[in-house]
């Protein structure tokens, strides 16, 4: 066995070291150096701190453009904390589109006294959820059945004299 030049240690023992990486060579040199170029992954950079789950969802749902659907939600989930738990017990959200939120109840009557309670309701609407996009509210009454129907129905108002 021949020993290396640099310190005695036979060239097998020196390989052995070599490629462990106890000692230092050109090709991990460069390898570390690599590494350290690296700051995405540094521990101790800015923007590196933990984040809350809540913090996460935020910027995910900003980002993505969810806010004003979710605030939509927001608003028939909570329904009865914004038009009040008496009003809400005959009363439901039925569609949103184009700035209008549509609220069916159950009579004609509380559809006419929620049309007389339309701003308050809708400034609470503003006030709590300001980015579902809400500008005005249309109340209607109960579904009634439609006399309209069948292979005999004619267009138009149609006959009068049918009851006497």
């Amino acid at each position: 066995m021949s020993e290396s030049d640099a310190g005695g240690v036979p060239e097998t023992i020196a390989t052995y070291l070599r490629l462990r990486g106890l000692e230092p060579s050109a090709r991990a040199f460069r390898r570390k150096r690599r590494k350290k170029d690296d700051d995405d992954n540094a521990p101790f950079t800015a923007g590196r701190d933990p984040r809350g789950v809540g913090d996460v969802l935020s910027a995910l749902t900003r980002e993505s453009g969810w806010d004003s659907h979710l605030a939509r939600e927001d608003v028939v989930r909570t329904w009865d904390e914004v038009a009040g738990a008496d009003t809400a017990r005959h009363t439901r959200p039925v569609a949103f589109s184009e700035g209008t939120l549509t609220v069916q109840a159950d009579s004609t009557a509380w559809a006419k006294q929620l049309q007389l309670m339309r701003a308050q309701i809708l400034s609470e609407i503003v006030r709590r959820y300001p980015e579902a996009g809400v500008e005005t509210i249309r109340f209607i009454g109960p579904d009634v059945p439609s006399w309209k129907w069948g292979p005999r129905a004619v267009p138009g108002r149609g006959p009068r004299d049918t009851y006497g």
